[in-house]
């Protein structure tokens, strides 16, 4: 797909991009000629992520962030417009997840840092450089979301809970930003083999029960996600807006 598509001109900023889905979407974005700015807070990680993407016909910069903190998205955001160039996509990636086990342990604090990493750092990009892409008639936002947030997750409380609302914030802003020509969409992934998730598909039992009953019997690969991103951020889904792709294998069947 990514030899068909082209982003050659396009700046994307892609945040969570130093391992896992989003270091496979910033490879995407790279290969079809985006300029790709990635961030997370370790400098170090985005630092070997960026020499293993050189040498891609868009160059991938790394820019050291911690989404939770509102002075951090704003200087994200002001380092890749003068390092890289006017931000055209935007994927909101990062998240945690320290909520996992009982819905009656969950702590205000607990929930005061999902909100912050998983909720309010995408609303805050967004607020920060959608206004540019309404100047400029064209964006894309790729919020990942997870199929977590379309059905409740065992011992997820939290995380089912934001990443439903990053659905529907994606909803939100794809009725109200259409017009501008600025697209919103959400990836809802199954289980996918990454760092992150290593909790769940390091489980054994968990897995092999996975296997058993998913119709596609494999856990996914960050690639397949990033093909899916480079779709919703290219010209070739320039009447898509609004939607939620889901790629779990079946899981939710």
């Amino acid at each position: 797909m990514s030899a068909c598509i082209s982003l050659a001109g396009k700046t994307a900023l892609v945040t969570g991009g130093g391992r896992g889905i989003g270091k496979a979407i910033a490879r995407k974005l790279a290969e079809a000629g985006a300029q790709v700015a990635i961030a997370s807070r370790k400098l170090e990680n985005l630092q070997a992520t960026a020499a293993e993407l050189a040498g891609l016909p868009g160059q991938v910069v790394p820019l050291a962030c911690h989404v939770g903190r509102l002075d951090q998205l704003e200087n994200l955001v002001r380092q890749t417009e003068s390092q890289v160039g006017p931000i055209d996509v935007l994927v909101n990636n990062s998240a945690t997840n320290i909520g996992q086990g009982p819905a009656l342990d969950v702590t205000d604090d607990m929930l005061d840092k999902m909100i912050e990493v998983n909720v309010k750092a995408a609303l805050r990009l967004v607020r920060l450089t959608v206004p540019g892409m309404i100047a400029r008639g064209r964006g894309s936002v790729i919020n990942i979301a997870s199929i977590a947030g379309l059905q409740p997750q065992p011992g997820g409380l939290l995380y089912s809970f934001t990443k439903a609302g990053l659905i529907m914030m994606t909803r939100c802003w794809a009725r109200e930003f259409g017009r501008h020509g600025v697209r919103f969409n959400a990836i809802a992934p199954g289980l996918i083999q990454t760092d992150f998730s290593e909790y769940f598909w390091k489980d054994e039992a968990y897995r092999q029960t996975l296997e058993a009953t998913q119709p596609i019997p494999r856990i996914g690969q960050p690639d397949e996600i990033g093909f899916l991103a480079l779709y919703l951020a290219s010209e070739e889904a320039s009447f898509v807006t609004g939607q939620v792709f889901t790629a779990d294998g079946g899981a939710t069947l």
